[in-house]
């Protein structure tokens, strides 16, 4: 069924994502959505999270500072802005709607990069339980959107997330050990990721958190 077929809600969103599916636009242009429900699912498994010598070196350096939920709007416009690897995105303005709704109520969270103050890479995803979505991410400078997803990581780690979904499968996330996983097996993923409540503000609200703080949360904190 198309979303468009319903009158889709925040509300309705939520129970979709704690069902295994998600909402998707064919492209920017596109007012009507679709839900999809893959196969085969991308996610990230937490406790076997590969990261090189090099980015955690990037890391370590702090030369980019990372910061979280502070600006969803300068987000979700890197994300749907043309890209290196992107001529077009399915991220539409009913889709901006709903999930800015959503990190209105806390759902929806951001990492932010920032380069001298300037925005150049971040990642945006829903939260619900111990799970979180990761639904797209961006950026203007070599490793950003990178050092987006290992900070997430380590947040999701110390606050006891259980599952990272990733939709899909890609290149630059294979790098980080990102594998497929049936439908049927994602299901009891899920199932067992809502049984749990996680912590997104393990780190508190508004604290710049160091990458040798990062480095040090990846090696010592454990997944449920």
């Amino acid at each position: 069924m198309r979303a468009d077929q319903i009158d889709i809600t925040p509300e309705i969103l939520l129970k979709a994502y704690a069902a295994g599916i998600f909402p998707m636009a064919e492209d920017a242009d596109d007012p009507s959505l679709f839900w999809v429900e893959p196969r085969e699912r991308g996610i990230i498994p937490l406790d076997s999270f590969h990261l090189g010598k090099r980015l955690a070196r990037t890391i370590r350096s702090d030369h980019f500072e990372v910061r979280v939920d502070e600006d969803f709007d300068a987000v979700i416009a890197g994300c749907a802005a043309p890209g290196f690897d992107r001529e077009r995105t399915w991220i539409s303005r009913r889709i901006r709607e709903l999930y800015g709704e959503l990190f209105d109520t806390g759902y929806c969270h951001t990492v932010e990069v920032y380069r001298e103050n300037r925005l150049v890479g971040g990642l945006y995803g829903v939260r619900l339980r111990s799970a979180f979505f990761g639904e797209s991410m961006f950026h203007t400078e070599r490793d950003a959107s990178k050092v987006a997803l290992v900070h997430l990581v380590a947040r999701l780690r110390r606050g006891g997330f259980t599952l990272l979904d990733t939709q899909f499968v890609t290149p630059h996330l294979a790098q980080f050990g990102a594998i497929e996983v049936p439908r049927r097996r994602y299901k009891q993923m899920l199932q067992a990721a809502m049984e749990h409540e996680a912590n997104w503000d393990s780190w508190p609200r508004g604290t710049i958190v160091s990458g040798e703080e990062v480095l040090a949360a990846l090696a010592t904190a454990s997944v449920l």
